[in-house]
């Protein structure tokens, strides 16, 4: 069986598409293997990182006062207890030797609670009372 001339044409292009499609299968397949995305992933990160530093950069060059105290008030809190105890200690070598440091009051044990007592009944007093008192005096 000869095939016509259509035909043979018809074969060779379904024959081209059909080596396209694999072909495109085979780079949808490298695509999506997990180390390629991976990869991807990571480049992208890498960009948008720099990205960031970059707009970080400039915005430390536009306020650097604002900038150095919020990093400053950071530093501060996160090292709070060895600024504490290096300001105690600095304290302790400047306070003059001759001057008695007070040492931490003990503890004392509370005493017995007393019961408690009514109150003392005092007279009442009326107006004519003390009207009568103000008259005297």
């Amino acid at each position: 069986m000869t095939d016509t001339p259509k035909i043979a044409a018809a074969r060779i292009e379904v024959e081209r598409t059909k080596a396209t499609m694999i072909d495109t299968a085979r780079e949808l397949q490298q695509r999506l293997q997990p180390k390629t995305l991976a990869n991807e992933a990571w480049e992208k990160a890498k960009i948008k990182g720099a990205d960031l530093a970059e707009d970080a950069v400039d915005a430390v060059a536009k306020r650097p006062v604002a900038v150095g105290s919020v990093v400053a008030a950071l530093a501060m809190f996160l090292a709070r207890d060895p600024l504490k105890k290096a300001t105690v200690k600095f304290y302790d070598v400047m306070t003059p030797l001759f001057e008695p440091r007070k040492k931490p009051a003990a503890l004392k044990p509370k005493a017995a609670a007393k019961p408690a007592r009514a109150p003392a009944k005092r007279p009442v007093r009326t107006r004519r009372a003390t009207a009568k008192k103000t008259e005297k005096a």
